[in-house]
């Protein structure tokens, strides 16, 4: 099995979906690999494709208007991106970037638009997927606009226990590696800020943070700080299984 092939198959998105119907979207996608902190799509590119991180993370972001980054979304290995080609052929409005070497499948935008059409739980996947992304940037936006720094930076630190949070010694560790800058760029404000902030909340015990590893010692403690349940940690059946070794992307 080609690990291009491998990777579709893993994707929960596709796996429903015969052995053919999945070796004809092999047959019309490609792979291509991203060094680090290049772009994978840029705002003026045409949303003719959807794509599937196979390795490596990345980043969806945005350029507000006097020059800023603000990063929307992090792509694990195994989630789809570009989503958005499906339901609009124009030119995209925001740009992905790879924050580590990373591979891409790239699959056409009317390979997904038959799928769509064949297989309603491959338009129903797509729909919630939308829909997740959309419900966080929109929580994030209703903190840039009415919550200090602080609850915003607290509300993230809880979204990515969520999604990236791994039980540890000493607590949850996320397996994500975020510099302060990023985290600034998600919470619209500085990375002096961001510094500021992480120092209070170490010094209060919640939080360690060494060489871009962040471990939250006190989660219940963190959420109670904005009023929220402590969130579910991911188990280890929701992370992509490695790919096989000694095969290729062609």
């Amino acid at each position: 099995m080609s690990e291009k092939l491998w990777h579709l198959k893993n994707c929960r998105l596709f796996e429903q979906l015969s052995p053919d119907e999945l070796r004809r979207i092999e047959i019309r996608s490609r792979a291509r690999a991203f060094p680090r902190n290049t772009p994978i799509y840029l705002p003026v590119d045409e949303a003719d494709s959807v794509f599937l991180l196979a390795s490596g993370r990345a980043r969806i972001c945005h350029v507000t208007p006097d020059g800023k980054q603000s990063i929307l979304a992090f792509i694990e290995p195994g989630e789809l991106f570009g989503e958005t080609a499906v339901f609009d052929a124009g030119k995209r409005e925001e740009y992905a970037e790879a924050v580590d070497a990373s591979t891409v499948v790239m699959i056409p935008r009317e390979v997904i638009e038959n799928l769509v059409r064949q297989h309603p739980e491959v338009s129903v996947g797509i729909v919630k997927l939308v829909g997740m992304r959309r419900r966080r940037i929109e929580r994030r936006l209703k903190n840039l606009l009415f919550v200090p720094s602080r609850q915003r930076l607290t509300h993230l630190l809880l979204e990515l226990a969520e999604q990236y949070g791994k039980s540890a010694s000493r607590g949850v560790q996320l397996g994500i590696s975020l510099s302060h800058q990023d985290l600034a760029n998600v919470i619209g404000t500085t990375r002096e800020t961001v510094t500021v902030l992480l120092g209070q909340m170490e010094a209060e015990g919640l939080v360690s943070v060494a060489r871009r590893k962040l471990v939250i010692n006190d989660l219940k403690g963190l959420a109670r700080g904005v009023h929220r349940e402590a969130p579910h940690l991911p188990s280890v059946a929701d992370s992509p299984s490695p790919a096989p070794r000694g095969s290729t992307i062609s």
